[in-house]
């Protein structure tokens, strides 16, 4: 039986050709950056199937601040790791993950090894301007603390060194249109890429 992983030859060959819907693409990067608003976008211009990795766990699981709250972080990491596993055997989606889902290992691998992973990037401050105005700020676990601002400035520097293993995109100009095109060029550009694990895979 073969390995389940995409070699190194053959990845470079699929990233030369540019992936179409026989492969996925993956979206990451720290809450607020758009993953979802441009990941619905990029499945109608790829004529591909959406799926967002929290959606789907709060759809079978409930809200996610209540597993946090009820059942622990661990326990909200474990469906994490469950779904990408799940989504990892598909073909032609575009998926929009949570913020520290690409960052495990497990995941990394189980979502790259069909697909193509980009990051979405933004200023901390345009990310606090997101999400100070979103409704569902309050369903946001890691921003509960006294100084959102500075919890998001202390995360994304945690961070980093795992985002910047992706080529990125900037977010904070242009509508989740225009940068789903962004997107779309590079996913069927001529760029090679070998993007490194996360740090303990």
């Amino acid at each position: 039986m073969g390995s389940p992983w995409i070699g190194r030859a053959e990845r470079f060959i699929l990233y030369l050709a540019g992936m179409g819907p026989d492969h996925n693409l993956v979206l990451t990067g720290f809450m607020g950056t758009g993953k979802t608003a441009v990941g619905r976008e990029l499945a109608l211009k790829l004529g591909m199937e959406f799926v967002d990795t929290d959606e789907v766990i709060e759809t079978r699981h409930g809200p996610i601040a209540q597993i946090f709250e009820k059942q622990g972080e661990a326990a909200f990491r474990d469906m994490e790791r469950e779904l990408a596993k799940e989504l990892g055997e598909r073909k032609g989606l575009v998926i929009a993950t949570g913020g520290r889902t690409m960052l495990d290992p497990a995941n990394f691998q189980e979502l790259s090894k069909n697909g193509r992973v980009f990051c979405l990037v933004a200023t901390p401050e345009t990310i606090h301007h997101r999400v100070a105005k979103d409704d569902s700020r309050k369903e946001r676990p890691l921003l509960q603390a006294d100084d959102p601002r500075r919890r998001i400035t202390e995360l994304m520097a945690e961070r980093a060194p795992d985002y910047d293993r992706f080529p990125q995109v900037v977010t904070d100009y242009g509508s989740p249109s225009t940068i789903a095109d962004e997107v779309a060029n590079l996913w069927h550009g001529h760029d090679t890429y070998e993007a490194a694990g996360p740090e303990g895979e």
